[in-house]
């Protein structure tokens, strides 16, 4: 199981080795990478000096500076930010889908752009949101995406989307979602020194359905990695962009 891929095709093309299948809980796309700020469509359209200043900015939790800083670069440089933006975006996700083993189970995390995934999901590759499916005899639930920011990251939904997602899945033995829920010690980022979004009907679903297990990822450094709610084990499984390790669930 990964999530927080960001770009690692590599060490995802091993992933599944010895697993029964792969479970990706989302953010594959690399825009920039806050340890390196060489890596990234960011700095590759903009260049590293650039990448830094925004680093800055949104690290002091100024947003509006940030993204009046981002519509000059844009500017600057000409074409369309979206044509711009999505072709990037597509050569990572030819990338990345190819590197996924079969069978792959998979849901969008808040950095990815969902329109294009049926482009390059292959046989072999599910894709789920609000979906459930059974997996060697366990039934899995996935919600996608993550909840609204000063960010404003690709696939953001409001608290209601959110909810009515985490409802159509229902009782589930595992329940797989990009965000966690919302636990002060797994929203915080010990790294960044501020606390992620997590859902709070996310957290009350697990209260009252009890699954097994949930899992998600999101927050790369969490104060915790994992605790129980409940009769739930509640784990993060992990920043995959830099470990290149996946988290194995066994029964």
């Amino acid at each position: 199981m990964v999530s927080d891929v960001h770009g690692n095709a590599r060490d995802l093309a091993r992933a599944g080795e010895g697993a029964d299948a792969l479970i990706c809980l989302g953010d594959l796309v690399l825009f920039l990478d806050y340890a390196d700020h060489s890596r990234g469509i960011f700095p590759d359209l903009f260049g590293v000096a650039n990448a830094d200043r925004i680093v800055e900015l949104r690290t002091a939790r100024r947003y509006d500076e940030a993204r009046d800083f981002g519509r000059r670069l844009w500017a600057e440089l000409g074409g369309d930010p979206r044509e711009l933006t999505e072709q990037a975006v597509r050569k990572q996700y030819a990338e990345l889908f190819a590197a996924f083993p079969t069978p792959t189970y998979a849901t969008y995390g808040n950095v990815d752009v969902p329109p294009l995934w049926p482009e390059y999901a292959r046989p072999g590759t599910t894709v789920l949101d609000g979906e459930r499916v059974e997996i060697g005899g366990r039934v899995f639930g996935f919600v996608g995406g993550g909840l609204r920011t000063p960010m404003r990251t690709p696939y953001e939904v409001s608290d209601e989307e959110y909810a009515a997602k985490i409802e159509a899945v229902g009782e589930v033995d595992v329940l797989c979602t990009h965000i966690p829920p919302q636990v002060p010690e797994l929203v915080y980022d010990t790294v960044a020194r501020r606390f992620e979004r997590g859902s709070r009907a996310l957290l009350d679903a697990i209260r009252r359905t009890r699954p097994r297990y949930a899992l998600f990822g999101h927050v790369h450094q969490p104060l915790a990695r994992r605790m129980r709610v409940g009769a739930t084990e509640c784990v993060n499984v992990g920043h995959f962009a830099s470990t290149g390790r996946p988290w194995a669930l066994e029964w």
